[in-house]
This record gives structure tokens, C-alpha cells and sequence, in this order.
């Protein structure tokens, strides 16, 4: 484009009048040139956004300040002497076609961008002498040069409408008093600011004395669980794996074929198992080890160990099968070095496989850490989140956040809190994901081991 800035800036100071007149009738430039179709898109666009504003759009927007004005309910009607049912507006609906409308003029601004770059580069084009490209030509384009962006329109079509939309939603409802009191279209809901972060974090409500006590057990429980699963995935590896150990093979698949029962059968069988009146406690007052049922999913320390332990069970296959593949890759020039050494099976553990070990699964180490935080599965299949507190609100002992978020949805639709736990939630996974991963020996040092 010799050299020139391409921007709308550039175009308006340097465009003739047909790129100019882009600027109030999209498509012009276009049509001028003999782009026909492309003009007549770039201006079927702009007719059909003035008239969704101007129907829909601009009010859509509009109320968005307050989330409606008039609330359902019994007003007397003067021309029939009675109490008539008046229709109210619906918070959740103009919430959600407010943010529709809101994307809807983003997208039409990355068209009209679209629209006077395009009538821009003609008038390039043409001062330069090259011939105007055809339809055909252009067309012929998208199944080359530009073959991603016809691959990846419709997928990210889809991410747009069922992935951002949805969750700009639900960001914002933090933001209101979207809860149990306020359930459209009976009743209003509207923005009260960082109130429900403030109730949350803060101390003296029920809300605050809720959340800090399942933060700590969420951070226990990922800890625990995701440590628990790797050392010892990394020990039962090393141990299959010894050269005196027989049978390697056979070993491998009975604790891969635990991986094969789907996990929610697992859980839900271990949950019913330990019952007061399962089949372990009824084993062991058979056997006269206990005298009285233990009571596993009453007790809360009991549970949260109980649940740890299961975890640890179904976990420690998949790290194993890792770590395994790891070991079998380990130069066995560094062991011999290290023995020649002096160094005993401790210290080559420590210096030579942990470290090797950990270099390579860091990243998965993390993602697991993260995947345990919101780890809904195996809280809510074995305990539901109880034992039941009530100090609590609507959460249990064994609660993680995603499983009180849960509750806060289905059964309290307390939806604004529960968004507002969804951020944070978000927020304490990506703070940590960014900088423990920034820290790993295979982000600062890659190739290392290559």
C-alpha cells in the first residue's frame, strides 16, 4: 500500500470521495469500483443494523441502566372495577438482550472498519494502476491464503453465542441482586455494584463466615489431593519399574484397568460402601474390629480424610502411567555416573529422577492443581458436600466452592452470589496457574533435557 498506514484515520484524510462517502453509505466505495456484491453486502449490513437499533437495539441498551422499570403485579383496572395481573419487565431478559445488543454493535464496527479499509485499498489499488480484484478472485481467496478464516468462522461462531455470550452473562450478574428474593418476572433485579463482593470477602454476614472456611478446605483439598496422587504415582512407578520386580506387565494392567470403570461409578460405589449400613462397615463388625458403625460421611474431619484417601486410590493410575513413560526415557548413563559416585538410591532419587520427573510434568502438575480446585465430581458423587452445617449457607462440611456455587444455582438460586464465587474462583485459578507455571524449570529452562 506504498508504504502508507492503513487506518481509518488515514483513509479519512487521504481518501478521495468514494472512500469518504464509505463513511456514511457502507459499501459506496465498493459499488463505485463494480465490487456490486460486496457493496450491496457492506450496505444490506448497515440497513439491517439501523433497523434492529432502531426496533430493538437501541433499547436494549437503554435498559441496561437500571434493568427495568415496572414490576409485575395486581393493579386496579378503572374501566372494569377489578384487580387485572399487570406484566412486568424481565431483569433476566433485558440483562441478556442488553449484552446481545452490545456485541451486536461490535460486530457492526468491525464491519464498518471492514467496509471503509476495503473502499480505501481500492482507491490504493487504482492509484497504483493494478487492476480491481473480482468477486471470483476474492472468493477464491478464502479457500487459500485466507482458507482459516473460512475454517474458523463457524466454530467461533459458535463459541460467540454459546461460550463469551453466556459468560459476560453471568459475569455480570455479580454485579446485581439476582437472588432468591429477586426472581424475574415476579420480581426486579438491578446492579448493585461490588455489594456481593463485599459480602463475601467481608466479615459479619452468614455469606462471609460461609465462604472463608470452604476457601481454606478447597486450598487443603487441592493441595492434598493433587500431592497425593503424584508422589504417589511417582513411587508406585519407580517400584514397578525396579529391575528385581517380576511380573511388570501384569502389574501395570491391574491398576490401568481401574482407569477403564468410568469414575463416577467408582464413586458412587465407595459412596454406598461406606455407609453406616455398607459393606465396610458391615465387614468390620463381622470380623469384631468395631463395635459400632464408623461413621465416614457424618464426621467431617472423617469425610475429608475419607475423600483424600479415595481420591488418592483413582488418581494414582494416571500419574503412574506418566511417570512411567518418563523413567523409561531417563539416560541410564546418569545413574551409572551417580553410582560410580557413591550416591545411594535415596540420593538418586533426589537429584537425578525427581528432578527429571518434575521437569517434565510441572505444566500437569499445575493443571492438575487447578483441576482439583474445581474438582466437582469427587466431592459431590461421594458426599454431596455434607455433613451439613448450620453456621453454613447451604453448604456442608466437605463443600468445595464449585459444589456451593453448585447449590447456591439449583437449590437457593442465589445466582448472584453464586456468580460472584465463579470470579473468584476464576481469578485465584488463573493468578495461580500464571505464576506457578512462569515458574517451572520447563518455562524457564526448555531444551534442557532435550
Amino acid at each position: 500500500m506504498n508504504g502508507r498506514e492503513n487506518g481509518l484515520r488515514t483513509a479519512l484524510r487521504e481518501g478521495d470521495l468514494k472512500t469518504r462517502l464509505s463513511f456514511l453509505i457502507m459499501g459506496f466505495g465498493n459499488l463505485a469500483n463494480k465490487q456490486i456484491v460486496k457493496g450491496i453486502l457492506f450496505l444490506t449490513a448497515e440497513a439491517a443494523f439501523l433497523l434492529y437499533m432502531i426496533q430493538y437495539g437501541a433499547q436494549a441498551i437503554w435498559s441496561l441502566r437500571n434493568l427495568g422499570d415496572t414490576q409485575q403485579g395486581w393493579v386496579y383496572d378503572e374501566t372494569l372495577g377489578i384487580d387485572v395481573l399487570q406484566d412486568g419487565d424481565n431483569s433476566m431478559l433485558l440483562l441478556l438482550f442488553g449484552i446481545a445488543a452490545v456485541f451486536v454493535v461490535i460486530g457492526f464496527l468491525a464491519i464498518y472498519r471492514k467496509n471503509v479499509m476495503s473502499a480505501y485499498q481500492l482507491q490504493l489499488l487504482k492509484e497504483s494502476g493494478e487492476p480491481i480484484p473480482t468477486l471470483k478472485q476474492e472468493l477464491r481467496q478464502y479457500l487459500d491464503s485466507n482458507l482459516y478464516v473460512t475454517l474458523m468462522g463457524l466454530p467461533m461462531l459458535g463459541i460467540f453465542l454459546f461460550t463469551i455470550l453466556p459468560l459476560v452473562f453471568m459475569i455480570l450478574v455479580a454485579f446485581t441482586n439476582f437472588d432468591s428474593t429477586h426472581q424475574p418476572p415476579g420480581n426486579l433485579f438491578t446492579w448493585v455494584g461490588l455489594q456481593n463482593f463485599v459480602t463475601m470477602l467481608g466479615a459479619g454476614s452468614t455469606i462471609a463466615h460461609t465462604f472463608w472456611p470452604i476457601l481454606g478446605w478447597t486450598l487443603i483439598w487441592a493441595v492434598a489431593a493433587t500431592f497425593t496422587t503424584y508422589i504417589g504415582g511417582i513411587l508406585l512407578a519407580l517400584l514397578i519399574n525396579k529391575e528385581n520386580v517380576k511380573f511388570k506387565s501384569f502389574w501395570r494392567v491391574m491398576f490401568v484397568i481401574s482407569i477403564a470403570v468410568p469414575q463416577f461409578v467408582t464413586l458412587l460405589t465407595m459412596s454406598t460402601m461406606l455407609q453406616d449400613e455398607g459393606a465396610v462397615n458391615v465387614l468390620l463388625q463381622d470380623l469384631g474390629l468395631i463395635s459400632h458403625p464408623i461413621s465416614f460421611w457424618k464426621d467431617p474431619l472423617i469425610a475429608r480424610i475419607t475423600i483424600i484417601v479415595i481420591n488418592f486410590w483413582i488418581g494414582v493410575p494416571f500419574t503412574m502411567i506418566t511417570v512411567t513413560g518418563i523413567l523409561m526415557n531417563v539416560p541410564k548413563e546418569l545413574y551409572e555416573a551417580a553410582k560410580v559416585d557413591g550416591a545411594n538410591r535415596f540420593v538418586i532419587f533426589l537429584k537425578i529422577t525427581m528432578p527429571y520427573v518434575l521437569f517434565v510434568t510441572a505444566p500437569s502438575l499445575v493443571t492438575s492443581f487447578i483441576g482439583n480446585i474445581n474438582n466437582f465430581n469427587v466431592i459431590y458423587l461421594l458426599t454431596a458436600g455434607g455433613p451439613a452445617d448450620l453456621n453454613y449457607f447451604q453448604a456442608g462440611k466437605t463443600d468445595l466452592l464449585v459444589t456451593w456455587l453448585y447449590k447456591l444455582t439449583t437449590t437457593g438460586k442465589e445466582y448472584s452470589y453464586a456468580s460472584t464465587i465463579g470470579i473468584i474462583v476464576f481469578i485465584l485459578s488463573a493468578t495461580f496457574s500464571l505464576l506457578a507455571y512462569r515458574r517451572t524449570a520447563a518455562y524457564k529452562e526448555e531444551g534442557d533435557f532435550s
